[in-house]
């Protein structure tokens, strides 16, 4: 896989509802076949948050309404392609209706306990969700 020379811009989309969360199974690599957080690259001349709405609408087919910033994760072994920076936003389903497409396999609401293995550091970004929805 080819390196890049600056870091990339990446966002992910994090829906909860009743204790869950929504996640889509990679259809390509890296992390083929494992679960992440719906999100991927912001186009040139694209926002963040158009970025986000738009990722999770291709991934998921759901529209979403941004609540709120989670954080900036910029780890540089984030991504084996490279460095990358992730902008990740709480969301809320506002339409549409649950589907893979795009980049995911599969899309599917886990508990917030006992979730399988993530992609990316993803784990690390639910995790900082919980403590956010739990007030801390």
């Amino acid at each position: 896989m080819p390196k890049f020379k600056k870091p990339r811009v990446t966002v992910d989309a994090v829906m909860v509802d009743c204790g869950r969360v929504l996640l889509i199974k990679r259809a390509n690599a890296p992390f083929k076949g494992r679960w992440a957080l719906p999100g991927g690259f912001v186009e040139n001349g694209e926002t963040v948050e158009t970025a986000c709405v738009r990722e999770a609408k291709e991934e998921t087919g759901l529209e979403v309404a941004i609540i709120r910033l989670v954080g900036v994760y910029s780890d540089p072994k984030r991504d084996p392609r490279g460095h990358t920076v992730g902008i990740v936003f709480l969301c809320r389903p506002v339409g549409g209706a649950l589907r893979a497409d795009d980049d995911a396999k599969e899309a599917a609401w886990f508990a917030m306990k006992g979730l399988p293995g993530l992609s990316f550091d993803h784990g690390k970004i639910i995790d900082d969700v919980k403590r956010l929805l739990a007030g801390r």
